[in-house]
């Protein structure tokens, strides 16, 4: 026991290595259960317990962009990914946490970390269901065809409601943008019946068939549809008739929209017939005529077909003499006006044996000398139109010799002809020819004293003359034409 060190240090050979210290701890001793549950509220409370600084960040950072991508797009699949990162942090703070756990619990780390994770996922979870009673009615309400309501109950979602639960309540942004396009409808099909505009019509229609494409959009369709059909008729009947035609050709497509031909069908005729009307009060007689005959092409067996077929015939004459007074203004001899483009007045008076009244167009020097009876100036009065051509030399009656002072010794031969009127005469009713192409008159010929003018010395006298006529001739002469 000489050793003098005995007592003081413990023995160790040489050639032993000194035992290495313990390394320090790189954070806090933490319970792994409260770590676990911090991390599962989303938010970075176990890491931060640990120290952890870093995965904190990151798990911030990751959660949010999670969060983000289930907002914005509604997808399930990212709720499922953000399921995963949940899990994942939980698990991976728990894992941290159990290598330098000290000995116990830590109740208050444990109360606190779960009194976080449960206040945020309870908000999540009445966050959600309150998503799906909101959801349920957005879905209500469209099944019962009432947009306002479905929008107004969607106008609940907020930023919470997307972020637990957005693929609930995607679906109803479906239907708010649904909603949207047909309120734009039903304001494009108003303007339509107000103005009558097919166009605004059609691209009221083309909304409606895009929106009706989408699954679960029928009744709200039709809501729209039913608002603007049962604004039919509308105040103008021409502006009914412009649009229940043109729902009346619309292609089927076996969907709600069809239930618009069986409007037209209804309203239609008796559009036509008051457009038609309408027309004629405004003196288009070529419209109103074309209103009447769509309905007898589209509906012949209607009720209302007899009115068209009157109007038809109304319109008809109407045209026809408005024609026949136009080309009788424009006539001013045999080459023009009617004489040249004869039309038919359908209204005019029968032509028959007996009395005919007539139209005389042309040269008047000897029509002007018929009887008023036999006349007149009013086309809808006529049975005939004669047009008359200046006089002409017609068949010889006599020859006689007359001198005077300067021809005492070389008489003059003096040819009296009956005054020959070419005609063209016309039945107004129908517009064809019809009764001679001329006629002759008769006269007294050879009077004792003949007047004629005298042109030079070298004017060797008179030459054909034509009779002299008298009312009663030119009354015999025309007497055939308009009394046949």
């Amino acid at each position: 026991m000489n050793d003098p060190t005995y007592g003081q240090f413990p023995y160790r050979p040489a050639d032993v290595p000194p035992e290495p210290a313990e390394p320090p701890r790189a954070g806090p001793a933490c319970d792994p259960v409260a770590v676990a549950l911090g991390n599962a509220s989303l938010l970075p409370i176990g890491y931060l317990l640990l120290g952890r600084w870093r995965p904190a960040a990151v798990w911030v950072v990751g959660t949010v962009w999670l969060l983000a991508l289930v907002a914005s797009t509604a997808g399930t699949r990212y709720e499922v990914v953000l399921l995963l990162w949940w899990a994942a942090g939980t698990a991976h703070g728990w894992l941290l946490a159990r290598r330098r756990a000290e000995r116990g619990v830590r109740r208050g780390q444990r109360m606190g970390a779960l009194a976080a994770a449960v206040a945020v996922l309870l908000t999540a979870v009445l966050l959600r269901v309150d998503a799906y009673g909101i959801e349920d009615r957005v879905d209500e309400a469209r099944a019962s065809g009432d947009c306002r309501t479905a929008v107004a109950a969607q106008g609940e979602v907020w930023f919470g409601h997307r972020l637990a639960g957005a693929p609930v309540v995607g679906p109803g942004d479906a239907v708010v943008d649904a909603c949207r396009r047909l309120e734009r409808a039903a304001s494009t099909l108003a303007d339509a019946g107000r103005d009558g505009n097919t166009d605004d019509l059609q691209r009221g229609f083309r909304i409606l068939t895009d929106v009706l494409n989408e699954p679960g959009n029928e009744r709200t369709v039709r809501t729209v549809l039913d608002t603007f059909l049962d604004g039919l008729p509308t105040g103008d009947s021409c502006d009914t008739a412009d649009l229940t035609g043109w729902l009346r050709d619309r292609e089927p497509t076996r969907d709600v929209l069809d239930r618009s031909a069986d409007t037209a069908a209804r309203t239609e005729p008796a559009a036509l017939v008051g457009c038609g009307d309408d027309l004629m009060a405004e003196d288009a007689w070529q419209q109103a005529r074309a209103r009447y005959q769509q309905l007898l092409d589209a509906y012949p067996d209607h009720a209302r077909a007899d009115e068209a077929r009157g109007g038809v015939k109304k319109a008809t004459l109407v045209i026809e003499l408005d024609t026949v007074r136009r080309l009788v203004e424009e006539t001013s001899g045999m080459e023009s006006g009617y004489c040249d483009a004869p039309a038919k007045y359908s209204g005019a008076p029968p032509y028959r044996k007996g009395s005919n009244r007539a139209l005389f167009l042309g040269d008047g020097e000897y029509t002007d000398r018929l009887p008023g009876g036999w006349r007149t100036d009013d086309p809808a009065k006529a049975a005939l139109v004669v047009c008359a051509g200046a006089a002409e030399n017609g068949t010889a009656v006599e020859t006689c010799s007359y001198e005077n002072e300067k021809s005492a010794y070389f008489p003059h031969q003096v040819t009296f002809h009956k005054v020959k009127i070419p005609l063209e005469v016309y039945e107004l009713r129908t517009g064809k020819r019809v009764g001679p192409r001329q006629v002759q008159i008769g006269g007294g010929s050879c009077p004792r004293v003949l007047h004629y003018e005298y042109y030079g010395p070298y004017d060797l006298g008179p030459g054909d003359q034509l009779v002299s006529t008298a009312t009663s001739d030119v009354r015999d002469a025309f007497r055939p034409v308009v009394r046949p």
